[in-house]
């Protein structure tokens, strides 16, 4: 992608009827180097530090004794710290890793945080390796309750390019990960072949992320630079939602089930008609309830749809409803997030009105047929993270890094 192409898609964004695009929207449309560059305007220069009160990504996990862990990245650096009064306070963090400017710290990328049921931890990050944007995803382990880990190492031994890692402990205890490849890009080129995109990758591990799988290619054609939505059906099987690359150059999304014997047939979950060599930079977010319901939430500025959307699928992707705006038309809505529980679905985004950025969030009760009223349910000025949904017994939390207000950890429903 040149930075013509990015320029002109940033021009109609700008000058579309759909004006109103938040900030970090228009900066989704602009290409790697370009984004990283103007992502910096919305971070406070004036922190330098790699504490919490820096930090520019935060993800937690929260364990069935009621202790958070969580992991951020704060100008180069990756840390973990615990709490056990619900992020009120903090252990001193542990410092994980320090990679400086090359660490990838884009609009959707994350550090990624699990603990099994014996307390071990497994991370996954990923830095620059280049100037050209090829990464490499590291991880790391604590077998003593996140107090110390192993130093970090790569995740595969293919020297491409991985990035957004997505990870989660299925009910067997494994750790499943899924990221963005390049190796099939690199392949390409080497034979003069220009290829654009990346593929989905996945592998398995079972014993807690020291060893892997030998890695498998789920889609040899996705978007580059978008996280992947990552959730359990209730088999225990992973099922990813990500943003694809369908012929002629439609960037839509897609899901796919990863069944023990492989990945399965790719499902559309739209046909938004997104025709661009532009990054989005803002991938999807997919939850399953107890009946095998697919929850998906997306951003697209396809021709035939634009904004944030949401749709189901009740035969594990084979068909979706019919897609529903997130927020409404005229507002600057990014970044949903889905969680689900039995026939319940909670579902939180941000919207943006040129001064404050804020949560909201509406619920359904009956696996998405019908849904309650958006609530507001903070608010903060300055940069702030993405929205994340986490459960505590029968608590639903929303996790959320602000740099003015601090992290917030804050309940917004409860199963039934």
């Amino acid at each position: 992608m040149t930075n013509t192409s990015c320029s002109l898609v940033l021009k109609m964004l700008l000058m579309s009827a759909l004006g109103l695009v938040a900030f970090d929207s228009v900066l989704a449309q602009m290409n790697h180097s370009s984004h990283m560059a103007g992502a910096s305007a919305t971070k406070p220069a004036s922190c330098v530090g790699f504490g919490l009160e820096c930090a520019n990504a935060a993800t937690p996990f929260l364990t069935g004794d009621g202790k958070l862990l969580l992991a951020w990245t704060a100008n180069g650096v990756v840390s973990v710290a615990q709490s056990s009064d619900l992020g009120k306070t903090f252990s001193s963090e542990v410092k994980i890793a320090e990679h400086g400017k090359s660490l990838d710290t884009g609009a959707d990328a994350r550090p990624q945080i699990l603990v099994n049921q014996q307390g071990n931890v497994f991370l996954a990050y990923s830095f620059f390796k280049d100037a050209n944007w090829n990464a490499q995803i590291n991880t790391a382990r604590s077998v003593d309750g996140g107090k110390t880990f192993t130093a970090p190492e790569s995740l595969v031994r293919d020297g491409s390019s991985q990035r957004f890692p997505s990870a989660l402990i299925r009910p067997d205890g494994s750790v499943f990960i899924s990221w963005i490849d390049k190796r099939l890009v690199a392949m390409a080129k080497q034979g003069g072949e220009k290829r654009l995109g990346g593929s989905i990758a996945y592998a398995f591990s079972g014993d807690g992320g020291k060893t892997f799988q030998t890695e498998r290619i789920a889609n040899d054609s996705s978007c580059e630079c978008c996280r992947i939505g990552v959730s359990l059906d209730p088999k225990g099987q992973p099922v990813v939602a990500y943003r694809a690359i369908f012929p002629g150059g439609i960037r839509d999304h897609a899901t796919q089930v990863i069944a023990n014997a492989g990945a399965e047939s790719v499902r559309r979950v739209a046909d938004d008609d997104w025709k661009t060599d532009a990054c989005p930079h803002q991938g999807p977010s997919i939850a399953i309830s107890g009946t095998g319901k697919f929850h998906v939430a997306w951003y697209t500025q396809g021709s035939k749809r634009s904004g944030v959307f949401y749709a189901n699928s009740s035969n594990q992707g084979l068909s979706y409803s019919k897609p529903v705006r997130i927020g409404s038309e005229g507002a600057n809505v990014s970044r949903p997030y889905l969680l689900a529980s039995g026939s319940q679905v909670w579902l939180v985004w941000k919207e943006f009105d040129g001064s404050y950025s804020a949560i909201y969030t509406k619920d359904s009760m009956d696996d998405g047929k019908t849904w309650s009223a958006p609530r507001l349910i903070s608010r903060t000025a300055g940069y702030s993270d993405h929205p994340l949904l986490l459960s505590h017994h029968e608590d639903v939390m929303l996790s959320w890094l602000t740099r003015i207000d601090g992290y917030q950890l804050i309940k917004i429903g409860q199963k039934q």
